[in-house]
């Protein structure tokens, strides 16, 4: 499993980013502060830094890190938005995102970070549901009982791909709702629902009876392992 060293001194948004990560498949070594930073970065395969940390800041940790470990690809996450921070940023790290972001970019930002350094995203491997042969990051969904590719729209797939990232988990139509459209979730609204049944029609041996995409009533749904 890719380790991600995360270091985050603001608990909210720490345990978001920790939990978001973790649902995409990544195992995450959360620190509040960057003492220990080096020493803990050698189990890991990307570090991610906010730069407002108590003690040593985290364009110093980077610097260390980098002179520690060369390889170790970097991600500056920080609310300093002036070109004189990215530029110092970037002096060392591979990348610079600034708050607020979306939890899909900073994944986005991760994937490329670990391909160019030769590092497997989580979840590049094949999965298997059912009677369908998932490859998630390829966009591909087949059948394996004919080895036909069943053709998902954007939307569709996206759908899918969530509720691949969080295998096994009830996810609340809020939650979905908000990480594919991006926008708040408002009570009422049949897209989603829609959307469902047309993902059912196409993944299902039997829609009316679906086994792959799992209605858990009053809650949301559920994509069984």
């Amino acid at each position: 499993m890719t380790m991600l060293l995360y270091i985050e001194d603001d608990l909210e948004i720490g345990e978001m980013v920790r939990s978001d990560l973790e649902g995409r498949g990544y195992d995450v070594l959360w620190l509040k502060s960057g003492e220990q930073a080096s020493v803990m970065a050698k189990e890991t395969q990307l570090a991610i830094l906010d730069v407002m940390l108590p003690g040593l800041d985290g364009f110093t940790i980077g610097q260390r890190l980098k002179k520690d470990h060369p390889g170790l690809p970097i991600l500056m996450l920080s609310a300093r938005t002036s070109i004189d921070d990215k530029l110092q940023g970037l002096d060392f790290a591979d990348d610079y995102v600034t708050k607020p972001f979306h939890p899909d970019e900073l994944a986005a930002r991760i994937e490329v970070l670990l391909r160019r350094h030769g590092q497997a995203p989580a979840g590049s491997a094949e999965i298997r549901i059912g009677h369908l042969l998932v490859k998630d990051k390829e966009g591909l969904v087949q059948d394996t009982r004919n080895q036909q590719e069943i053709l998902l729209s954007g939307k569709q797939f996206h759908i899918f791909s969530y509720f691949i990232r969080h295998l096994g988990q009830i996810r609340t139509k809020e939650q979905i709702y908000e990480s594919v459209w991006g926008e708040p979730y408002m009570e009422g609204d049949k897209t989603l629902m829609v959307h469902i049944r047309h993902l059912r029609e196409k993944l299902e041996i039997d829609p009316s009876t679906p086994r792959i995409i799992e209605t858990v009533r009053g809650v949301g749904y559920r994509v069984k392992e």
